[in-house]
């Protein structure tokens, strides 16, 4: 045995111990170990990678405080386009999208379909390579984006390593990055605080957080990780899409409660109706909820217009409109010197979010309007 062989076996085991136990308690919500017994096993890894610094691996728990800033991002080519999605504001035009599946799969009865709310995040894409994070990329135009890797290292929800067995060689993960609404008014008062720009909402927020260029910025967000689908697999994971929400769960990943399986258009109309009810109780900020075809097979055969899946589609939910009072109108200086008039508001509910500030246009912005 190698002069470190005990102290890389032992590091193997409480990488294994510690990524577990994030798991149960940021994915499960089900912690089996309290705070202080987690910390004496990470204070543990990091000794010894600090004395064995050769043991340092990619999905160590402890390459998720962030690393040093880097002075731009390199770009990631996605080998299947990460597309938009075609919209529908009416059961209407839903009604009118399920014709087109069952007329381009030439089948009569109900289709099976999946339903699932519509995070309003950030879109990313995650690479496994034997089951080890090896890239995170932006959706940037759909076929090249930015490489996140070190940033979204640091996001608790993300696994550094699957969880469980059976994934393939490679796979790509994709999904949202999100900010929980509680913990997005949060933010925005620390950025009041320390004078710096308040973020508009909880998309913008976790897009800004994301493109730091200081890993440990980001390591500071409170970002979470959804998954919504797949990119490129080395072999067939499943039949339906429904059974990869499974194996995704398996795996590790945070997978939504409000995903169902939703047989023909009246269920999804239901679940529309459902999601829409308990929107602002929600701990996520969506707009709208997502249904599609569940077999994959059928998916393929149905393909894509130039620029979105024809076995997918939005249904958005109405805007969120409140008044409120503008009650003192204050400068906030950025740090580029920027000076950025905010609004004091009259605390006001907007989707779940207690809005106390807004930012306003400068006189400059005005003018050109």
């Amino acid at each position: 045995m190698s002069r470190s062989g005990k102290p890389r076996q032992r590091a193997a085991e409480l990488r294994q111990e510690i990524n577990h136990h994030n798991y149960r308690y940021y994915v499960l919500d089900s912690p089996v170990i309290s705070d202080a017994q987690y910390d004496k096993l990470l204070r543990e890894l990091q000794e010894l990678e600090a004395k064995y610094p050769e043991l340092i691996t990619p999905d160590s728990p402890t390459q998720r405080v962030g690393a040093a800033a880097s002075e731009e991002f390199g770009e990631v080519r996605h080998s299947l386009p990460m597309t938009s999605m075609d919209n529908a504001f009416s059961d209407e035009e839903v009604g009118e999208w399920d014709r087109r599946v069952h007329k381009g799969l030439d089948v009569e009865g109900d289709v099976a379909y999946t339903a699932e709310p519509k995070f309003d995040g950030t879109s990313i894409s995650l690479r496994y390579e034997s089951g080890v994070l090896v890239q995170a990329g932006t959706r940037g135009d759909g076929t090249t984006g930015e490489d996140v890797t070190t940033n979204v290292r640091t996001i608790k929800t993300v696994p550094l390593h699957l969880q469980g067995k059976g994934w393939p060689k490679t796979v790509e993960v994709r999904g949202e990055v999100v900010i929980p609404k509680k913990d997005f008014e949060r933010l925005n008062a620390e950025q009041l605080k320390q004078g710096a720009k308040i973020f508009a909402n909880p998309r913008n927020a976790a897009a800004g957080s994301l493109r730091q260029l200081d890993p440990r910025v980001t390591a500071s967000r409170p970002l979470s990780f959804l998954p919504w689908g797949l990119g490129e697999t080395s072999e067939p994971i499943a039949r339906r899409y429904s059974e990869v929400v499974k194996h995704l769960k398996d795996w590790g990943f945070r997978v939504t409660e409000f995903f169902r399986a939703a047989h023909g258009m009246d269920e999804c109309l239901k679940y529309y109706r459902e999601i829409l009810a308990k929107r602002d109780k929600l701990p996520f900020e969506i707009d709208g909820v997502v249904y599609k075809v569940d077999d994959l097979v059928a998916r393929d055969n149905l393909g894509f217009t130039a620029r979105a899946p024809r076995w997918a589609i939005a249904h958005k939910f109405p805007a969120h409109e409140e008044n409120t009072v503008v009650e003192d109108i204050i400068a906030s200086v950025g740090r580029t010197g920027v000076i950025t008039p905010v609004a004091v508001l009259k605390p006001v509910q907007v989707g779940g979010v207690t809005v106390t500030h807004a930012t306003l246009h400068n006189q400059d912005e005005v003018d050109r309007k």
